[in-house]
């Protein structure tokens, strides 16, 4: 193992012990907040130095092992001893340089969900009501909340455009790379002919903020408009102005929320949504300003990139930018995407370990 990887490991194994000390005192137990900070970061740093540990128990059964090698009655046992720490020390040493990775920040945060129509009419906007779908399944098999921000119905019940807000443990962790443009092949149900046609959706994962004031935004820069909501909800949704549209003036993002009967409610949720979307576009410009001499091998993010392509003739889902092929396409329509989730996290991870091994 690098040594300077070594000493970081100590320090963080000496940084454990000073938080149990910390916690355990009555002066850390008056103060909430800082005792649950301070949990936290013990929670965070506990399984890295337990591995760690583990790391340097088969480190010490290895030199042992090798000590008996020098005694003959001793030596067939030391032989099978060192063979298997060896084949044990690789995996253990991988998991604790993964361990170790920057964390990013907004890993734990909610996201909020954008799926939208793009080429290819109204074939596109069924397609868009099919990727809701999965992710709402896949939400529902890691016992998130979903929350149905505003929808744009299409003439066959597809989606022109859908928000929502998903809410759990790691959700930005597991779909942050599912941003970019989404492509489907195969035969419409409006086409006559049998023919295969291609049509695309855009799908964008925005991390929640923690509050609004994480994101600069000033009142004079907004035009909040309020009108009669359309669709379902009886004779109330209908005879007031509960509908909200705020249009942020310096970007030109435009938010919409009508699907509370408060216009007070359907306000908060569009000031959420406009946050999420504003902090979105601040963080890809400081992205697109960072030069980088290296392809980031999880793709850049951008909303006009292909990422995908579901083949329903063929049955396949296909990820382009890690190449990966599952020939399980309904599966993956029903929600069950985790090997492809965990595959962009692993290759992703791989790629930090690399820049991490050429930066020593």
């Amino acid at each position: 193992m690098n040594q300077s990887i070594r000493d970081k490991l100590e320090q963080l194994t000496g940084r454990l012990d000073e938080l149990g000390r910390m916690l355990a005192s009555s002066e850390t137990t008056q103060d909430m907040d800082e005792f649950r900070r301070l949990s936290c970061e013990y929670a965070e740093i506990g399984p890295v130095v337990a591995l760690y540990q583990t790391w340097r128990q088969a480190e010490s059964d290895l030199s042992s092992a090798l000590e008996m090698l020098a005694d003959p009655e001793m030596k067939e046992l030391a032989e099978a001893e060192v063979t298997a720490v060896k084949e044990r020390l690789p995996q253990i040493e991988e998991d604790l340089q993964k361990r170790l990775l920057p964390k990013d920040a907004n890993d734990d945060r909610n996201v909020f969900l954008e799926v939208r129509a793009g080429t290819g009419g109204e074939e596109s906007a069924l397609f868009a009501g099919n990727l809701f779908r999965m992710y709402t399944r896949y939400a529902e098999r890691q016992r998130w909340q979903v929350e149905v921000i505003s929808a744009s119905v299409s003439d066959l019940g597809g989606y022109r455009e859908v928000i929502a807000r998903i809410i759990g443990n790691g959700v930005y962790s597991r779909l942050k790379f599912e941003s970019g443009a989404h492509r489907v092949q195969r035969v419409p149900d409006t086409e006559t002919q049998g023919r295969i046609h291609t049509s695309a959706c855009t799908v964008a994962v925005m991390p929640e903020a923690d509050a609004l004031e994480e994101v600069q935004i000033n009142s004079a820069d907004l035009r909040i408009d309020t009108y009669r909501a359309s669709g379902a909800g009886g004779q109330h949704i209908n005879k007031t102005d509960s509908a909200v549209r705020i249009t942020h003036l310096p970007t030109g993002i435009v938010v919409e929320c009508q699907d509370d009967r408060s216009q007070h409610k359907n306000k908060a949720q569009a000031l959420s949504v406009l946050a999420a979307r504003i902090r979105d576009v601040q963080e890809r410009e400081q992205h697109a300003n960072i030069a980088s001499t290296r392809r980031d091998l999880v793709g850049s993010g951008d909303r006009s990139e292909r990422i995908r392509t579901y083949n329903f003739p063929q049955g396949r889902v296909t990820d382009h930018r890690i190449n990966l092929t599952l020939y399980k396409i309904e599966a993956i329509m029903d929600g069950d995407i985790d090997e492809l989730l965990a595959a962009l996290v692993a290759e992703y991870q791989a790629d930090q370990l690399a820049m991490l091994a050429e930066s020593e």
